[in-house]
């Protein structure tokens, strides 16, 4: 087998505090013409950093020791122009999140013309046909039509096929995805890793794949290097990998899923929320009037019930109308329908009467880093709500936030540190003790794992069951990862388009699922491994 790329004793260091600090150490591995091969580890691994490293793209800060050949050809300490002959035409990238990696100024058509004119030359008629070739290429339905689109227009699945597009417009030898489905459904996940997988039959390419996701590893790579604090602790073939994982780390990766189910509910636990017929249209206007010409039917019909100690997981790909649901249960947005928390009727409720209910019902996001303010210290961000409902009189605020941060597994000590000190995990963990320092009764957790590692994934879930049995909690969790909801739902809501599709206890829901829908979510989430 040629080998396309090889790395060996591969170190890199950063100039930090006055020292250098080592962000991978003596790396070796190679990727051989049409294999896969995974670079697998956590936040701060250093795979992206090996990744970046194989044509030239570390800050001048970076010093690189060892030897990247491609082809036989050493990129470390290769010239500019030998970098740019190389970078886009023979080893091209994809990146994790396509909305921050495509210009949302500029139409696909004109981002997929400006790899095609720096490479290739080409232009006008020619530069349009050959992005129309890439767009249908990758799958993109109605492709002509999506040539001027901007970025915004497309769904997270449609963005994700046009930087694969990009990436393939010169014909590259190696392909390098980095956390390429990592912000996405499922289903999409699914979608497009069978994409790569095609790809890479039909064109020949190798692949270097970035993930923390080992469920992705065992179904796309031919062999795996698994790196742990910038070394490769283990590498091997994939099914050799899974099936007798030598190194500890390895083994630790392997178990990161989310255990056990949920505990049972009493018959008597009280009713926290209770929904009815809620509906969210959003208007559609137009004219020099505003006439209202239509809507968009963001959620249509939806009733739940939660109790005391109880999680709804609600599920579907994006756009489903899980989210809508939720900032429309909270009173966020307008809606028609029922809404009850601990047994008041919240529609109709004033802004200013319904401040007196919103300690009860707590929100955690999807994404630590947008949701925690980098200008206020950890301090400052778990005590705003007492400030906000009036509830420090009488009561010690630097007690308070301590006792809630030891409580959620933070080190008091750290609470003058700001937001950007702090690991994934950790912000994620901030912004429970934010929410639970009101003491609610109800918390919505939209997507609150999703962005972080699986091992932190595991131990954020362990967190909100303990929270949970301990103050009797109600949850609703919004979630596209079907793992976590096995793990911690005791009713499951499966929404597509608006509309909630099926619904029932989980453990039921998981063993037999009725509709064509759930079964497909099932299947691209657990494939042959899903166990009731």
């Amino acid at each position: 087998m040629t080998t396309v790329l090889e790395v060996s004793g591969l170190t890199i260091a950063f100039r930090q505090d006055g020292r250098d600090f080592a962000a991978v150490r003596d790396v070796s591995f190679s990727v051989g013409k049409g294999e896969t091969v995974a670079l697998v580890g956590e936040s701060g691994s250093g795979k992206s950093v090996t990744a970046l490293s194989t044509v030239g793209l570390l800050p001048d800060s970076a010093k690189v020791t060892g030897s990247v050949r491609y082809l036989g050809q050493e990129m470390v300490g290769a010239s500019q122009a030998t970098l740019r002959a190389v970078r886009g035409n023979d080893i091209s990238f994809i990146f994790q999140e396509p909305m921050t990696s495509l210009n949302p100024l500029h139409t696909i058509e004109r981002q997929l013309a400006e790899s095609l004119s720096l490479h290739q030359g080409l232009s006008g008629a020619p530069a349009r046909a050959r992005s129309l070739e890439l767009l249908n290429k990758v799958g993109i339905r109605e492709a002509e039509s999506r040539l001027t689109a901007y970025p915004h227009q497309l769904s997270g699945g449609q963005r994700q096929r046009v930087m694969i597009a990009m990436a393939l417009a010169n014909g590259p030898e190696l392909l390098i995805a980095d956390e390429p489905t990592t912000a996405l459904d499922v289903t999409i996940q699914a979608q497009i890793l069978a994409l790569l997988a095609d790809l890479k039959k039909t064109e020949g390419l190798s692949l270097l794949f970035i993930t923390h996701d080992l469920g992705i590893v065992r179904r796309i790579a031919d062999r795996v290097c698994v790196m742990q604090g910038g070394v490769i602790v283990e590498q091997g073939p994939t099914a050799e990998i899974f099936a007798n994982p030598q190194h500890p780390y390895t083994q630790k990766l392997l178990a990161a899923e989310p255990q056990g189910r949920p505990d049972p509910v009493a018959d008597t636990a009280p009713v926290v929320a209770e929904v009815e017929n809620l509906r969210v249209w959003f208007p559609i206007q137009s004219g020099f009037m505003r006439k209202v010409v239509g809507h968009v039917k963001a959620v249509n019909d939806a009733s739940l019930t939660v109790r005391a100690g109880e999680t709804l997981g609600i599920v579907g790909e994006s756009g489903s109308g899980k989210t809508t649901l939720a900032l429309a249960i909270l009173r966020l947005i307008d809606s028609t329908g029922r809404i009850a928390v601990l047994g008041r009727d919240l529609q109709g409720l004033a802004p200013k009467a319904m401040r007196a209910h919103r300690r009860d019902m707590q929100i955690v996001f999807q994404d630590p880093y947008g949701s925690l303010s980098p200008r206020m210290t950890v301090a400052e961000i778990i005590a705003e709500g007492l400030g906000v409902h009036g509830l420090e009189p009488g009561r010690n605020r630097a007690e308070m936030v301590a006792a809630i941060m030891a409580e959620v597994g933070l080190d008091p000590a750290t609470s003058a540190r700001y937001p950007h000190e702090f690991s994934g995990g950790q912000k994620q963990r901030i912004a429970i003790a934010r929410a639970m320092i009101l003491r609610p009764k109800l918390v919505l957790l939209d997507e609150p794992t999703s962005a972080l590692d699986m091992t932190v994934q595991v131990q954020i879930v362990d967190l909100l069951r303990d929270l949970q049995r301990k103050w009797g909690l109600a949850y609703i969790f919004i979630s596209h990862d079907l793992r976590v909801i096995r793990a911690l739902a005791h009713q499951v809501m499966v929404m597509k388009d608006g509309n909630v599709v099926e619904a029932g206890a989980g453990a039921d829901l998981f063993a037999n699922p009725k509709t064509d829908y759930t079964r497909a979510l099932m299947a691209a989430a657990f494939g042959d491994n899903l166990r009731p």
